[in-house]
């Protein structure tokens, strides 16, 4: 029941115990009103595999579904973070595209977000949840949600067709470079299908030296290029694209930076990323977004939310 990675803010409790944390739980949703700081308290302390143990032991003792329970007794911000807590990865991933893909319009940056920093084996199992789930492929969904060039980038994406070696062909990343340049900043209008055959299909480390050579060729930075040669929603998927593959931590750092900087809050993406990165790698995030903005994670957090909502978020976030 250890943590899905070893950089994360929520590891493994000790002396767990599944029967006695679904009685504190029950309890907390006992009579009038309910104690939200129990609730917190156990399920930002535990992984996600513990958790599950929990929803059996609950189920088990109560006969209710421990899901349904919280739903009915929380509400807003808070409610979504503890249910997001309770899934299985792949299927908090699910449920955010599904989410994100529901009713009149689109919320792209969450596509952009799952799809260009989950690995072939995650993306694998995200379009068997997803499939499983709901009835009919991420694939359809995606393609019945959005369209043109950025149709066809997340299409290729949820191929899970990376190639996840990590062997660099020199001459490959330097005609690889000149393709890109070629298709974009030295020729007038843009031949985007280059920069998704590169940006991907190669590997890491290959996409690491195209950058290098790009700038050897271009007198250009590639995520300056993308910004000059795109817009929209394909401007944001290529730059994601680049960004995960040179720190997927710095990404994740920025995009919580941007949720949180200026007035009012991107929930959605604090969120999401607050509980998909918890037992993964929230402690590299968290020195990214010193490193990055000079304030710790946890003082943004503070003064941008409030209530049992803060509080939870701080849990996950783990001290200063």
């Amino acid at each position: 029941m250890a943590a899905i990675g070893n950089r994360g803010t929520v590891k493994e409790a000790a002396g767990f115990n599944a029967d006695a944390d679904a009685q504190k739980l029950r309890d907390a949703m006992k009579g009038a009103g309910t104690n939200e700081a129990t609730i917190t308290d156990v399920l930002a302390h535990r992984t996600i595999a513990q958790r599950q143990r929990i929803k059996e032991a609950y189920k088990q003792t109560v006969g209710k579904d421990l899901a349904d329970e919280l739903t009915g007794e929380l509400s807003g911000n808070f409610r979504s973070v503890v249910l997001g807590l309770l899934m299985l990865a792949p299927v908090y991933d699910a449920h955010e595209l599904k989410n994100a893909m529901k009713g009149a319009g689109t919320e792209e940056a969450c596509l952009i977000d799952i799809l260009s920093s989950r690995s072939n084996e995650e993306i694998k199992v995200i379009n068997t949840v997803y499939k499983r789930e709901y009835g009919k492929s991420l694939e359809d969904a995606v393609c019945g949600d959005t369209s043109g060039m950025f149709k066809r980038v997340l299409v290729s994406l949820l191929t899970a067709g990376r190639d996840e070696s990590d062997k660099v062909d020199e001459a490959l990343a330097v005609q690889d470079a000149k393709e890109i340049y070629q298709a974009g900043e030295a020729r007038w209008g843009t031949d985007e299908v280059k920069f998704l055959t590169v940006l991907c299909v190669r590997n890491r480390n290959h996409l690491l030296r195209v950058f290098e050579e790009y700038q050897k060729v271009s007198g250009k930075d590639i995520e300056e290029s993308i910004k000059r040669e795109m817009s929209g929603c394909l401007e944001d998927v290529f730059l994601a694209i680049v960004k995960c593959m040179r720190n997927k931590q710095a990404f994740f750092a920025e995009r919580l930076y941007k949720s949180m900087k200026g007035l009012g809050t991107t929930d959605s993406v604090l969120i999401r990323i607050m509980v998909s990165r918890a037992e993964i790698d929230m402690l590299d995030i968290k020195a990214q977004f010193l490193k990055m903005y000079g304030k710790t994670l946890h003082s943004f957090i503070k003064g941008d939310t409030s209530g049992d909502y803060r509080k939870i978020l701080l849990e996950l976030c783990g001290g200063e």
